[in-house]
């Protein structure tokens, strides 16, 4: 591998004195943002990053070890290391958490029932970050589990982060992953809060149940890899055969 492939400037000695490791781990999360290393990707060996980065081969593995333990990287028993993939099994026990009650996890089937741009406005914009004359792509959808409706959502995106996606043929399941191959935004930190709410007109006429009926809400805010807001997601559920699962590592 020839110096400076990529233009690495990892310093002892740079303006903010952080450990080698540390600068490695940025770095490579950088080449990853910018699609230098692609989603399933296989990344050089320990050897050829300590030698691109002029590091030792231990500084390599510590930053390596961080960023799979961060699910950013993916190690392969005998076959390398890799750039974690979104695929659908990601998304169903990670990023998914409703279950119906008895039974295992199952990735929901959805329709996106409709499509639009507008303005950001009050817990949108609040939650994105966003200045009351940006847009947002709304996508509203319908999902079911085992074959029953249960579940509806509207899903909220910054217009600069998207462009495009209001235009696109067919909306996939696993969005997080369409995010990824598509537009270079991986999914790294969600945040849920999750509360009881009673179903309103618009909720109780999709749903099949009735005003005032219970319902599990839960509100999410997803960061990308490199620490943007780019998704607000409003999830109404039926609360009386799902419950929401969290596993704590």
């Amino acid at each position: 591998m020839k110096k400076n492939k990529f233009e690495s400037k990892l310093s002892a000695n740079g303006p903010s004195y952080q450990p080698l490791y540390k600068q490695v781990e940025e770095y490579v999360t950088q080449l990853i943002v910018e699609q230098r290393w692609k989603p399933g990707e296989m990344l050089p060996n320990e050897f050829q990053l300590a030698d691109e980065f002029n590091v030792s081969q231990g500084t390599v593995r510590k930053a390596l070890n961080i960023l799979t333990a961060d699910k950013i990287l993916e190690r392969k028993q005998g076959v390398g290391t890799f750039v974690s993939e979104r695929t659908s099994q990601n998304a169903l026990y990670k990023f998914f958490p409703i279950v119906a009650d008895g039974k295992k996890p199952e990735l929901p089937k959805s329709e996106t029932l409709s499509r639009k741009i507008e303005l950001a406005a009050g817990e949108v914009a609040e939650n994105l970050q966003l200045k009351p004359d940006e847009e947002v792509i709304v996508l509203s959808r319908k999902r079911k589990i085992d074959g029953e409706l249960c579940i509806l959502e509207d899903i909220y995106l910054p217009k600069k982060y998207f462009e495009g996606l209001i235009e696109e043929a067919d909306i996939p399941h696993t969005l997080y992953h369409f995010y990824q191959t598509n537009y270079h935004h991986t999914v790294h930190n969600i945040s849920d809060r999750i509360k009881a709410e009673l179903a309103n007109e618009s909720d109780a006429e999709q749903l099949n149940i009735l005003v005032n009926d219970p319902l599990l809400t839960f509100t999410r805010i997803a960061h990308s890899l490199e620490g943007k807001l780019i998704e607000y997601r409003k999830t109404r559920c039926l609360s009386d055969k799902y419950h929401y699962l969290a596993d704590i590592m």
